[in-house]
């Protein structure tokens, strides 16, 4: 297919897609290299209104946000952190988020009544996020309620899911996890019951449950929403400690063993650092496996003349290599693959939502329902009382 760029556009459209990995995993896409930045006018425009909301609004930046965004950003760090940040800002009137739908959502549910959150880009979703929908689950519950387990079981929902799927696992006894505190979640639920539902990341629930709680993989069943019976016998369900909902991240989801080899002969003595959503075989090769706030501190902290290849989002990895000049940080695979839809939110479409709020127009909104939020307040309370959770990150 052939996409033209009409030249009437004032600001040129960033196309986001461009193909696709045959051999990568099912739904993971890599686009290329990064989008050129936007319009440099519109700086300007941003800085401009931003000035005239003055403390009216704060803006929440995700660690993966392109640097033009990141830019205007009050705050940066990932999705729970930002969703506690505006929460602690309550004479903010707006929040606006440059990040993705469901971080937004959060966001909603921890601020006040009187604060508004917008979304800069309706369209930047999450992949994982959309891997689990609540009708999917409800499904799948029933279909633990058939082979006798549903009672046995605890439902846990990575912070990376929709409000309503936060809202079910509240409602059912569980509670949400980050990717810092995933063992201590998992530790809990296993008091509570004896096995659990993992949503919607299968790779950090099963590296998790491996790799730190000791289960072994034949611990480990996968719940696929796409086939009969969820892929499952009931003998596989009562079997299973760990029910491992059929999701994963589109750019973690991305690397494989052989990036891990072929980036060790590239890169003498290079450190390999990924993210726990990577799958099982890429966490068990590398040196180090840690959140977003891990991988952060951790190049921080090398020292000069290190190397580090580097298995998370391209946007972060680029702003790692530029803030560390003094060590070598690359990209973890050979061709660059950022995460499309949180790149959705771009310079034109912050400027368009800033320079609303100023004309007195809340555009892109993001309201959760008060029964939902309850639940998933509810979750999110069980997560925050867990042992050291208090500054819990992402």
């Amino acid at each position: 297919m052939t996409v033209t760029q009409t030249s009437s556009t004032p600001v040129p459209l960033l196309l986001l897609g461009r193909g696709a990995d045959p051999q990568s995993e099912r739904g993971v896409e890599c686009p290329g290299d990064l989008p050129a930045a936007s319009d440099p006018g519109l700086v300007e425009r941003a800085r401009a209104a931003k000035a005239a909301l003055g403390d009216r609004v704060f803006v929440l930046g995700h660690h993966y946000q392109r640097d033009e965004v990141i830019q205007f950003a009050d705050v940066t760090g990932d999705s729970f952190k930002l969703a506690r940040d505006a929460a602690a800002r309550p004479e903010a009137e707006f929040i606006v988020f440059c990040g993705v739908h469901f971080m937004a959502e959060s966001a909603d549910i921890l601020t006040g009544a009187g604060q508004q959150v917008v979304l800069p880009d309706l369209a930047a979703g999450c992949s994982m996020a959309d891997m689990a929908r609540i009708l999917q689950v409800e499904d799948a519950w029933a279909r633990l309620a058939e082979a006798g387990v549903a009672d046995v079981t605890v439902p846990i929902t990575y912070m990376n899911s929709s409000a309503d799927i936060k809202s079910f696992c509240g409602r059912n006894g569980g509670a949400v996890c980050t990717s810092s505190n995933a063992k201590q979640a998992l530790e809990w639920a296993f008091e509570q019951g004896e096995k659990v539902l993992f949503l919607p990341d299968q790779h950090l629930g099963r590296n998790t449950a491996v790799l730190q709680l000791g289960l072994s993989l034949d611990d480990c069943v996968v719940v696929d929403p796409h086939k009969p019976g969820f892929g499952v016998t009931d003998e596989e369900l009562r079997a299973a400690k760990m029910l491992l909902w059929k999701g994963h991240c589109s750019v973690h989801g991305r690397f494989t063993a052989e990036s891990v080899a072929d980036v060790r002969a590239r890169i003498p003595g290079v450190n390999v650092l990924v993210h726990p959503e990577c799958q099982h075989e890429v966490v068990v090769g590398a040196d180090h496996v840690g959140s977003t706030e891990y991988i952060i501190k951790t190049i921080a902290a090398a020292p000069a003349g290190s190397a580090w290849a580097v298995g998370t989002e391209l946007n972060l990895v680029k702003r790692l290599a530029d803030e560390h000049p003094d060590k070598t940080v690359v990209f973890l695979e050979k061709t660059v693959c950022f995460c499309a839809t949180m790149n959705r939110i771009d310079l034109p479409h912050l400027v368009w939502a800033l320079e609303s709020l100023v004309e007195g127009r809340v555009v892109n909104r993001i309201e959760v329902d008060g029964d939902t939020a309850h639940w998933a307040r509810v979750a999110l309370d069980r997560m925050l009382a867990l042992p050291g959770s208090g500054a819990v990150k992402d």
